[in-house]
């Protein structure tokens, strides 16, 4: 999105110092800057105003500063009282240009994958702009809205929370029109305490809709079907159960774990050859078929959509070694509905071995010792070998390493017809495993 560098300063309360340059769009990374953006510096564990001359450098054509601008630097500075507080406000500037297909996505699983889906359905129909990889929070939602193109014409926001009340603050920036709940797990425990407390936040998506918007609720999900209550807008169901709005019937699996199904909805029907990989992307393809569909998307486009669309990395990613091994690459992040639903995946696959590398699930808190030990039991009713990586909570019967490298030793000599997953929180960084398994 375009602005000039004295919209800015209205936008944000501050003051311009050098030419009233525009700028095009906005960035928080020095290192990732590109020519003609907006170069914002956060205070964090670095104090992002060190990096204002490399930011610069790198072509930045406008800064913002809570400090004194160094006017020898060849760029405009807009100095704000803080710049935190200044992205923030430049999102809903953004959001203001933007018309109102807004789309917010939430939920404890599968809400990146739902985004990219969503995204994938909406690009068919209208230029569509979307959260980059898990931009998801307060500063990666504003610098969404910000990367939107000034002709887009439709914008899924993913919306993360580590707390009652974020995604309250997430709406207040991004004003969503379509709300997209996924479900509600006890994950991230560590952080929000109670399963109570995760559905209270995932809830104020919906609570922040307005009466003429529209609210896609997973009908398989108790906690989540029970949010009709919780907002004004139009709600439009979806789910496996043969009285959600949106359903999928005759889900068959191919060999590379895609799924295929009957797509049901309101506005007629079509066969899906989804691009996902996992059974369990089905319900994240049917809320995005629900939102594209609510949008205004023809059901023939919807099934494009979900067959084309551009996934996220290190999710379900499947690849053949030169040896004929075959390894699923999930190691983006974990939770004990992930990691069933990925060890689920792998059993399915025709595999003469099957071997699950995993590492930690964070942020459980008190119920993460369990939760370790009921994921290794079920890979153990599976027929799957476990090899955990730091991580002693998976407890008796699995092999225990301490690194990457221990864990492709452990693996041994893997050959034509062995299949393992790859998975773990992102602090495991498991996909150096997939790496090294080539």
């Amino acid at each position: 999105m375009h602005l000039l560098a004295s919209q800015i300063a209205a936008a944000t309360g501050g003051t311009l110092h050098g030419p009233d340059v525009q700028v095009d769009s906005a960035g928080i990374d020095s290192r990732a800057l590109r020519a003609g953006q907006l170069f914002v510096p956060i205070v964090a564990e670095r104090d992002g105003h060190d990096f204002i001359p490399a930011a610069v450098a790198a072509g930045a054509s406008a800064y913002l500063t809570d400090r004194a601008p160094d006017l020898a630097l060849p760029a405009t500075a807009i100095q704000v009282d803080d710049t935190f507080t200044a992205l923030a406000a430049l999102g809903r500037e953004a959001r203001r240009r933007l018309p109102d297909r807004v789309v917010g996505v939430t939920g404890s699983v599968g809400k990146t994958s739902t985004k990219d889906l969503l995204a994938g359905v909406l690009e068919t129909t209208y230029r569509t702009a979307a959260s980059e990889k898990s931009f998801n929070n307060e500063l990666g939602l504003p610098l969404t809205l910000l990367g939107a193109p000034d002709d887009t014409e439709a914008v899924v926001l993913e919306m993360g929370a580590r707390g009652v009340g974020h995604i309250a603050l997430l709406c207040e920036i991004a004003s969503p029109t379509v709300g997209v709940l996924t479900r509600v797990e006890g994950v991230h425990l560590e952080m929000f305490g109670s399963l109570d407390d995760v559905a209270r936040a995932k809830g104020e998506l919906v609570e922040s809709l307005p009466a003429d918007g529209l609210a896609i609720l997973n009908a398989d999900h108790e906690i989540v079907a029970a949010m009709d209550a919780r907002t004004q807008a139009r709600v439009l169901t979806y789910g496996l159960a043969p009285g959600a709005d949106v359903r999928a019937e005759n889900i068959v699996l191919d060999d590379q774990l895609r799924p295929r199904f009957d797509l049901i909805t309101p506005w007629g029907a079509a066969a899906v050859a989804l691009g996902a990989r996992g059974e369990h992307q089905v319900p994240n393809a049917l809320a995005a078929a629900a939102a594209g569909g609510g949008l205004g998307v023809p059901v023939d486009a919807i099934a494009a959509g979900l067959a084309g669309a551009r996934l996220s990395g290190l999710r379900m990613e499947l690849a053949t070694t030169g040896a004929g091994v075959v390894v699923i690459n999930d190691a983006y992040n974990a939770n004990p509905t992930s990691m069933a639903a990925a060890l689920g995946s792998l059993a399915r696959l025709d595999a003469r071995r099957r071997f699950a590398v995993l590492g930690t699930m964070a942020e459980l808190g008190d119920d993460g010792p369990a939760a370790h030990r009921e994921v290794a039991a079920l890979a153990h009713d599976l027929g799957v070998a476990v090899i955990a990586v730091d991580e002693p909570a998976y407890g008796d019967g699995v092999t225990h390493v301490a690194d990457v490298d221990a864990a492709v030793a452990a693996l041994g000599d893997l050959t034509e017809g062995d299949a393992v997953l790859v998975k773990g929180s992102r602090v495991a960084a498991l996909e150096r495993v997939a790496q090294a398994l080539g």
